[in-house]
């Protein structure tokens, strides 16, 4: 599996996952702050972004996982929304690869059951997947306004979403739908307590598609793990890049002290 990389910065080594249908280049905001301090692994997902090959079933997190592995040295994995499954699921398998691992707006299961009432209803995913089929862009449009829905500056988010989700090419349909069928069964809920990465669980509570109680739930099972709850929507280091650095960089320090 070939997975694009770009690289940025000098220190330490973070390793950043994106969410559904977008790139590396989403974390601009965040990826300018933490570059003066570290050195970043910015991924482009199977299918999204620069990483345009696609074979079906290679967005499984823990395929995916395993070659960002392979092209990165140890660091810490910053994981956004799809992504943060991705990085738990590396923090999982690769222990010895993932020193720490940072979840941003991202759970364990994105969607509800009858034990787990801190998610959306899976008929979510199910119906943008349909509309994948028929109507490719406007889909994605209407994906990127439920992130920013509840967000205080949620029109200037949802601007800055379509401003970068094609500068890199249109995500391959495939990929999306593969995404979303992630999404909608993934459930790592009962291997939380085998993390041995320190953990730093960063929520959003204006969030409408990951509430806050399932990350600090999350947070929760974990004794190395830590909770962080910012007054954002979906995507927090867009809206409060600032405040997500300041916290990114404190957890390193604990990291490496």
């Amino acid at each position: 599996m070939k997975i694009s990389l770009r690289r940025l910065g000098q220190g330490p080594d973070l390793v950043l996952i994106h969410g559904w249908a977008m790139h590396g280049g989403i974390f601009a905001p965040l990826s300018e702050r933490l570059a003066r301090r570290f050195r970043l692994h910015l991924v482009d997902l199977p299918g999204h972004g620069d990483s345009r090959d696609y074979i079906s079933g290679s967005l499984q997190p823990a395929a995916v996982a395993r070659a960002i592995v392979e092209s990165t040295p140890p660091a810490i994995w910053i994981g956004w929304s799809l992504g943060g499954l991705i990085a738990l699921r590396a923090a999982l398998d690769h222990p010895a690869h993932v020193h720490g691992l940072v979840e941003m707006a991202a759970s364990p299961r994105f969607v509800r059951a009858g034990d787990w009432p801190h998610a959306v209803p899976a008929t979510i995913f199910r119906e943008f997947g349909a509309g994948l089929v028929s109507s490719f862009r406007p889909a994605i449009e209407r994906f990127l306004a439920l992130e920013t829905l509840g967000s205080a500056n949620a029109q200037e988010e949802l601007r800055e979403l379509k401003a970068h989700v094609y500068e890199r090419g249109e995500p391959v349909e495939a990929a999306l739908l593969d995404g979303l069928a992630i999404l909608d069964h993934a459930d790592y809920r009962h291997e939380l307590g085998a993390l041995r990465a320190p953990g730093l669980w960063i929520a959003g509570r204006r969030d409408r598609l990951i509430p806050a109680a399932a990350m600090r739930w999350a947070a929760g099972q974990s004794a190395r793990s830590s909770f962080l709850e910012i007054s954002a929507g979906h995507a927090p280091f867009l809206s409060h890049a600032d405040e997500v650095a300041t916290a990114i960089e404190a957890f390193a320090g604990t990291l490496a002290g």
